[in-house]
């Protein structure tokens, strides 16, 4: 039986040692590295052409997601799994984006573990159940808004920002939408400043009017 090679990355040292022993419980898994961050795993990557490459997301330099997205390019044969502890519908459908295949919690059952391993490497896509639901819901409600979807994809929009957009549109302030998207102020106007950018405009009111032109309510 051929075993399936797997290369983790993450940048919590302890954690790679808990998840090597016990991936290698398994008869038909076979870790070939390890990796401490998205560079490394880029490098790791194009050497040992793993299989399957557990991914964690936020680590210090490149993002998982950045990473996801270069070792897909490279790498064509290697399924990249996210690994992580955060569940934001930003960080989801990027990581989606970039290619990855999966995307799982790290409070995972092993088994869960192990049969979306299984299941990457046979070509399938693996989402933990929270996951999966919030994609179809995303899916549905984009189905929903073809009239201005050409138009709207070309400003690129990040799931994250289009929602901030949306709530701009609405006149809710910073504040408010903190609360409903459940993130930070400061998140809020990071996002803020990337969709002004993306838009062309200078502020709120400005970037309000052009969401209602794009369909964004």
């Amino acid at each position: 039986m051929k075993s399936i090679r797997i290369l983790l990355c993450d940048d919590q040292a302890l954690f790679r040692d808990g998840l090597r022993m016990l991936l290698s419980l398994q008869p038909d898994f076979e870790i070939v590295g390890e990796a401490e961050d998205g560079d490394a795993a880029i490098q790791a990557a194009v050497r040992l052409k793993p299989d399957i490459l557990l991914m964690d997301l936020r680590m210090p330099g490149m993002s998982g997601i950045e990473a996801t997205r270069r070792v897909r390019s490279s790498c064509e044969q290697t399924r990249v799994i996210v690994l992580t502890t955060f569940r934001e519908d930003e960080e989801i459908f990027e990581s989606l984006r970039a290619g990855a295949c999966g995307y799982l919690l790290k409070d995972i059952p092993a088994d869960q573990l192990a049969d979306a391993i299984r299941t990457a490497n046979q070509g399938g896509t693996y989402l933990e159940p929270g996951v999966a639901s919030r994609v179809i819901k995303e899916f549905s409600r984009l189905s929903g808004q073809p009239a201005q979807r050409s138009l709207l994809d070309s400003y690129q929009f990040s799931t994250r920002e289009l929602d901030v957009l949306r709530q701009v549109s609405r006149g809710r302030t910073n504040k408010e939408i903190s609360t409903a998207l459940h993130i930070s102020e400061g998140t809020v106007k990071n996002h803020l400043t990337s969709v002004f950018s993306r838009l062309g405009v200078q502020d709120r009111t400005q970037a309000a009017l052009k969401a209602r032109e794009l369909g964004v309510t």
